[in-house]
């Protein structure tokens, strides 16, 4: 038999999304992106948060998630991103991490910077940076980055 499954007439199975109280895990597609900002503003709504606060973090979310998927894990499917969300009465943290190769934030280019503005990427964490009050990245070579962003409700 074919461990692939390819001709013996079985379907290869999709990878998984994996829900767990506060925390969802994909594989590296962006297919789950809509998924992932539903998982958010679900949490987030039960929380009891105005709209506004909601779409900032869902951005952000996105964002993160989406530099998890493609720079960070290449769109590997055997590779998860993992997102797990955390609140108090006077901050949300929202956590994204990836199980790629690591990167320096300090290294990249600033999207507004003239010679920049018409590039097609690079805004990901300007975005973050902007609708979030506090971003910070860990960086753990050969095993990915964590981004945990914060938004304070007070």
């Amino acid at each position: 038999m074919n461990r692939s499954g390819k001709g013996s007439g079985r379907r290869m199975r999709a990878p998984k999304i994996v829900r767990k109280n506060n925390q969802m895990e994909i594989p590296s597609t962006l297919d789950h992106l809509p998924k992932v900002n539903q998982f958010v503003e679900r949490k987030l709504r039960k929380l009891g948060l105005n709209e506004d606060l909601i779409a900032d973090i869902a951005i952000s979310v996105t964002e993160a998630v989406t530099n998890a998927v493609v720079h960070g894990n290449k769109n590997d499917l055997s590779k998860k991103v993992k997102i797990s969300l955390k609140a108090n009465s006077s901050c949300v943290e929202v956590t994204v991490v990836d199980e790629g190769g690591g990167f320096d934030s300090e290294d990249l280019q600033s999207p507004i910077k003239k010679e920049n503005l018409l590039k097609n990427a690079g805004r990901g964490i300007f975005i973050l940076k902007s609708l979030m009050d506090q971003v910070n990245f860990s960086y753990r070579p050969r095993k990915g980055t964590e981004v945990k962003m914060i938004k304070f409700l007070i």
